[in-house]
């Protein structure tokens, strides 16, 4: 077996809104790349993938520290969509969360067999969205 040509990493030390393009494809209002690097400054673990000092992948989570977290994002670039990136990014961030109660997560329907077979289950979850809001753009 070859080793990927990716590392994985839990720092975010030195990393720059220049490393973070090519992200949320088709979202209609995606965050800069400025704003991607307040949110992954802001959870509370986060692990990327990284090539030739570029990010291809990412996973951030958000918790209580105690019980709970949350997974709001996983996100790897097209190119390297289905080349085992973001099941590699899940296995360790689910490694860095062993430690809580619970990690949940919401997905489109057709995601659910990909984290099943991460050892996670279907459950409900319920949401609020304001798009006018998902480029991270603060109230006035």
């Amino acid at each position: 077996m070859t080793q990927p040509s990716y590392a994985l990493t839990t720092s975010l030390d030195g990393l720059t809104p220049g490393q973070l393009h090519g992200f949320f494809v088709n979202w209609p209002n995606p965050p800069t790349p400025e704003t991607f690097l307040r949110l992954l400054r802001g959870s509370y673990r986060v692990v990327l993938a990284v090539h030739d000092g570029q990010v291809i992948g990412f996973v951030q989570a958000i918790s209580d520290g105690v019980l709970t977290a949350y997974i709001p994002l996983l996100e790897v670039r097209p190119a390297w969509q289905g080349r085992g990136v973001g099941r590699a990014l899940m296995a360790r961030m689910q490694d860095e969360l062993r430690h809580l109660y619970a990690v949940d997560l919401g997905c489109d329907d057709d995601l659910v067999p990909f984290y099943e077979r991460l050892g996670m289950r279907r459950g409900n979850l319920m949401v609020t969205r304001t798009h006018a809001r998902q480029n991270g753009s603060q109230p006035e």
